[in-house]
């Protein structure tokens, strides 16, 4: 793809998400047992032949830097491709970033020195399959200034985005963040209405005269969705792209993981017998960091109990199932199983070692953790709350 840039909104504190993200920034949150969240949108990047890439980071970036060096460090400076994180660097002021758009605001010297034609911006915390080279297509054919993509959702759902307004021309006439009655219905199918995904094509110049503008503002949040966008709908040509899914199932699959909930249901999609999100088409392949772990064990297998069995489930590198069960779970790599355990409708992340005759149900252990022998999570809400676990409003008990 020639002379495009893009900026992978990647700072943001992740607090619906906390426990997981007390350490770690919500990109940098494990997913699927071997990925990290931002894997998915850098592979959409790579996959559609996006080649100069920018990360902007703020909260508690270290270990997603750190993924990141060790992790993509795929592409050749030579030839002019990188993968490279910004920290806020406070060049233009004082503050940590704003909102979305004064992200993209404080790195203006940065997209400047790169004098892209295009600049995409991404979100780093969505889990879909997308190729950006058609969107941008798309931009181009239609005279574009500006693109969103938009992914049709039930008018009943539309409180938890910023829905646009869109003529028969694809043009974006109106856009109301996360309106409370009567959304306009979707130009592409008058059932549905068009949600933003949180991914725009500018004309750089646009971009920039826009961030600019937006940064003078004072009673601006400085926010692509809520600001910046509506602001420049009646001066510049704001076109939709209805999303199109390379995930190739019957429902377009597009998940933000930004509560813990979302993101249970999310690793859930995963270890259906038929699984709504496909990692495994490699016409389409995610990347991700390579962990040297030795591979899965499973040991044991006497009548009875006693036997090291996982099934319906993912199995990462360096796991031991040493004489327990698992069913319909994810386990992430070095995860410890030990005998007599019961596992179920469960995420264990990287390092996770479940004591003897345990019983666990739908819940999330974060990295590292150590359950102790006998120990029973998932079956009694008010239980595991009192030993200082937290419980969801769908009752996915995380323990930190």
């Amino acid at each position: 793809m020639e002379n495009v840039l893009a900026i992978l909104l990647a700072g943001g504190a992740g607090e619906r998400l906390y426990p997981l993200t007390k350490d770690v920034a919500k990109p940098g949150v494990p997913f699927g047992g071997a990925y990290r969240i931002i894997d998915f949108t850098l592979s959409n990047c790579i996959n559609s032949d996006v080649r100069r890439i920018l990360i902007l980071t703020q909260y508690k970036s270290l270990e997603l830097v750190r993924h990141i060096r060790d992790g993509w460090n795929i592409l050749s400076a030579e030839v002019g491709e990188y993968i490279e994180v910004l920290p806020p660097m406070q060049r233009v002021h004082h503050d940590w970033y704003q909102g979305t758009a004064d992200a993209v605001f404080q790195n203006f010297q940065s997209i400047e020195a790169e004098a892209p034609d295009h600049t995409l911006i991404l979100a780093a915390d969505h889990i879909y399959k997308m190729n950006y080279h058609e969107m941008l297509d798309w931009h181009r054919e239609r005279n574009a200034d500006i693109t969103i993509a938009t992914i049709q959702v039930p008018p009943w759902e539309s409180g938890r985005y910023g829905v646009a307004e869109i003529d028969n021309d694809y043009r974006v006439v109106g856009f109301v963040e996360k309106p409370q009655a009567n959304p306009k219905p979707s130009r592409f199918d008058n059932s549905m209405v068009s949600a933003s995904m949180g991914i725009y094509v500018f004309d750089t110049p646009v971009l920039l005269a826009a961030l600019h503008e937006d940064a003078q503002d004072p009673d601006s949040s400085h926010d692509f969705g809520r600001d910046v966008l509506p602001g420049l709908l009646g001066r510049h040509r704001v076109v939709a792209y209805d999303f199109r899914d390379i995930n190739a199932k019957q429902v377009r699959y597009w998940r933000d993981v930004g509560t813990l909930d979302a993101y249970y249901e999310a690793n859930m999609d995963l270890v259906d017998v038929v699984p709504e999100f496909n990692l495994y088409d490699q016409r389409w392949a995610i990347r991700t960091k390579v962990t040297q772990q030795p591979p899965a064990k499973f040991v044991f297998a006497q009548e009875g109990r006693r036997m090291g069995v996982a099934v319906d489930s993912i199995v990462s590198a360096g796991v031991i199932v040493s004489g327990g069960r698992v069913l319909h779970s994810v386990l992430s790599p070095g995860v410890r199983v030990n005998s007599y355990c019961e596992v179920e409708y469960s995420i264990l992340m990287p390092g996770v070692e479940i004591g003897r005759y345990s019983r666990i149900r739908r819940a999330i252990l974060n990295t590292g953790v150590k359950i102790p022998d006998s120990s029973v999570i998932g079956f009694d809400p008010a239980a595991d709350r009192a030993k200082g676990y937290h419980v969801t409003e769908c009752g996915i008990v995380v323990v930190a």
